[in-house]
């Protein structure tokens, strides 16, 4: 199996901006005009609310408690994100690779989280409240050992 490489991050100097604007066409399928690449940029404590970031890399990207409520985040590279505190309420959580990212507190209340991993990912004190999720996305979930407590009864965890 070969290895899997990302391409070399944008040499854009205002690739960061686009975070602000999202992409704009095809949010079902992370169809855009140009690559969404955000990684090692810093949003923290920004707001990014209602954006579409389908297809975006965010790798390393620093997210810790930026606003991200109604964004889209469909097909999204979140590996080694951090999302500390981010409010991800009412976002579409749709196919992201968020292994080993930071989720810490952060809150997916009313989100729909389908066909997502969280592979080593932190979730410690993560909110789910009234969250859709998908039911092998619940097994995913569950199988983390950071998810403890009342968001393991929210994700609808079977035993303690």
């Amino acid at each position: 199996m070969a290895e899997f490489r990302l391409p070399p991050i944008d040499s854009d100097p205002n690739r960061c901006e686009r975070g602000y604007t999202g992409n704009t066409i095809g949010q079902a399928n992370a169809v855009s005009d140009k690559l969404l690449d955000l990684r090692k940029c810093n949003y923290s404590g920004k707001n990014l609310s209602g954006k579409t970031l389908a297809g975006a890399l965010l790798s390393e990207t620093d997210l810790t408690n930026t606003n991200l409520t109604e964004a889209v985040l469909t097909k999204s590279y979140g590996v080694g994100a951090i999302l500390s505190g981010a409010d991800l309420t009412n976002a579409v959580v749709d196919r992201v690779d968020f292994s080993n990212a930071k989720l810490d507190g952060a809150k997916f209340v009313n989100a729909v989280v389908t066909g997502t991993t969280f592979d080593g990912a932190d979730l410690t004190g993560s909110v789910w409240e009234d969250a859709l999720i998908g039911n092998e996305d619940v097994k995913r979930l569950c199988s983390n050992p950071t998810l403890t407590g009342e968001s393991r009864f929210q994700v609808g965890c079977r035993g303690g």
